[in-house]
């Protein structure tokens, strides 16, 4: 919930942002929690009960949801659109989809029913290459064949569903973000109500400006006038979505053309700068450049890294969280004279470059 770039999505669509937390005992099966169907269902509507009650907003046990899950968090994100499709506006299944007939090879897992609710729900399956699809051993080898198993169930009936297939990432999630949050922005962009609209529910999305995807990569189409089996592609709710959608399969390069937001708020106090700064909801905020009297005095972070991707202020995590402790917009200069006057300026860099 501290992270920059996912508050910018939430401040788009003036949504609140919460990362629920679900914990369980050292080797225990993860199906006590990521089955919304065990009780984490109940405890997260709970949870938006409580947290309306603390915060004086009593309509948080009522919005829709936009969700984003990560491995198990996947399967509890899938398991929640398969339980409560009126409340889902779109999920993002991050290695990870609950299943939707049981395997004996699972034995532990139980299978959900598919409603036809579910069906208009946007959903994308989002996995690394190394999850099966091109290394087909280890660990994460099964991720691949449960997302195509999901993927083909849901598209075979018309589901809203695509699969988007990081082609430099294993189980960590890499630089899906670039795809994710502009998707959930188009998604529910789409989807949420309008305001002042008689109806407040859930829009339908048309599919006229849909357009489709192969499986495992290459060129999206428009769904006007194929002659093909469109439910054997993937669903992408408009050109620009399609365009970015290319250049994640390919290399998970997604561009942006526009400039970041810029920081506000400088103060200045002896030598210790500080700042407030959005993210760019598109590519995020990969750090600051400060100048002194005209002439760049530092790039922040000074030793950006990020072995999952793309550098970020923040940094990253393996499962797309900012590291703790989180970074500050604060920045002291230690060679600055005393009693002598300087002019700052901050600018922020979004991960493209901009």
């Amino acid at each position: 919930a501290w992270d920059l770039h996912w508050q910018a999505l939430a401040k788009a669509h003036d949504c609140a942002l919460l990362s629920p937390s679900y914990e369980q005992p050292e080797g225990a099966d993860c199906q006590q929690w990521c089955d919304p169907r065990n009780g984490s269902a109940a405890a997260f509507l709970r949870c938006l009960r409580d947290l309306g009650v603390a915060s004086g907003h009593s309509e948080l046990s009522e919005v829709p949801w936009a969700l984003w899950g990560h491995s198990g968090g996947g399967h509890w994100a899938g398991g929640m659109v398969l339980l409560y499709p009126e409340r889902v506006a779109a999920a993002w299944l991050r290695s990870g989809v609950p299943l939707l007939q049981a395997d004996p090879g699972r034995a532990g897992v139980r299978a959900h029913e598919l409603p036809e609710g579910a069906l208009g729900v946007p959903m994308m399956c989002n996995l690394g290459t190394q999850e099966g699809v091109t290394v087909k051993d280890g660990r994460f080898a099964g991720v691949w064949p449960a997302n195509e198993t999901f993927f083909r169930a849901v598209r075979g009936r018309g589901g809203l569903i695509a699969v988007a297939v990081d082609p430099l990432s294993s189980h960590d999630c890499g630089n899906q973000r670039y795809l994710a949050i502009p998707w959930l922005d188009e998604c529910l962009r789409r989807r949420l109500p309008v305001a002042g609209a008689v109806e407040g529910g859930l829009r339908r999305i048309s599919p006229e400006d849909a357009w489709l995807a192969p499986v495992l990569g290459g060129t999206a189409v428009s769904a006007q006038g194929f002659a093909g089996q469109v439910n054997e592609l993937g669903w992408l709710p408009g050109e620009l979505t399609a365009r970015r959608w290319e250049q994640y399969v390919r290399d998970t390069r997604v561009s942006d053309l526009t400039p970041p937001p810029q920081p506000v708020n400088l103060r200045v106090r002896g030598n210790e700068l500080t700042w407030e700064c959005e993210a760019d909801l598109e590519s995020g905020l990969a750090g600051f450049v400060i100048e002194r009297d005209g002439q760049e005095l530092v790039r922040l972070p000074e030793q950006g890294r990020n072995p999952f991707g793309r550098v970020l202020f923040q940094n990253l995590q393996y499962s797309d969280t900012p590291t703790l402790p989180l970074a500050e917009m604060r920045y002291v200069d230690s060679t600055a004279e005393s009693g002598k006057s300087y002019e700052y300026r901050v600018r922020a860099v979004n991960t493209a470059g901009l």
